[in-house]
């Protein structure tokens, strides 16, 4: 079985520009210029809603198998939520001085981008990419 979220050829230029609040629409050109420059990867529209860096192949126990980004977020109306796909036990460093948000398994949920400090959110992507590529160690 496939998993749902598959990326798309969607453009992120118009998939941003549809957002009703320009305050979202800026954050998402941050955090697309945030993930671009620790990923090394250009942006892609994974499913209807997320903005996805690079790709993985995993595969469980259970035998189901599938792709998904390395890192990436979704401008939800609450709040952004940021893929941080390892988890976030290794990082309680980094999270200490983020500032106001809140976790969920593999999804950080941040109100608005100017509530953290940006130097360690980009920290905790760059350890993520680091920990991914360890991981799943990207196809040449």
């Amino acid at each position: 079985m496939a998993n749902k979220t598959q990326p798309t050829s969607t453009s992120i230029a118009e998939f941003i520009e549809s957002l009703a609040d320009e305050r979202r629409q800026a954050e998402c050109h941050q955090l697309i210029d945030l993930m671009r420059e620790e990923s090394g990867q250009e942006p892609v529209l994974w499913g209807p809603a997320i903005i996805g860096f690079g790709q993985y192949h995993y595969r469980y126990d259970s035998g189901r198998e599938g792709d998904f980004m390395r890192v990436g977020f979704s401008p939800r109306k609450q709040n952004l939520s940021i893929y941080i796909i390892p988890g976030f036990k290794p990082y309680q460093a980094v999270l200490e001085r983020l500032g106001k948000h809140k976790l969920g398994k593999s999804c950080l949920y941040i109100k608005r981008l100017n509530d953290v400090d940006t130097s360690a959110l980009r920290e905790l992507v760059r350890q993520s990419l680091v920990d991914m590529n360890e991981r799943y160690p990207e196809k040449a």
